[in-house]
């Protein structure tokens, strides 16, 4: 039972992760400079927001059952 969540979890979390915006692409000019806005703190909204948030919640889910998992 638990075994079939954490893989429901799993590629939920996979998908959720690839749907989301692209901010890494742009690492690659933090070594020419190029990029001034990478780490500037700015505020998710809308859809992105929500991304983030099933993002921070599955994965929550997933290190709770793979603990559960672990133990038992």
């Amino acid at each position: 039972m638990l075994e079939n969540i954490l893989l429901v979890v799993s590629i939920l979390l996979i998908a959720i992760v690839l749907l989301q915006s692209n901010r890494a692409s742009d690492s690659g000019q933090i070594i020419t400079g190029g990029n001034e806005s990478l780490f500037q703190n700015t505020k998710e909204r809308g859809l992105e927001l929500l991304v983030s948030r099933i993002t921070l919640v599955l994965g929550i889910v997933f290190f709770v059952v793979s603990f559960i998992l672990f133990v038992k």
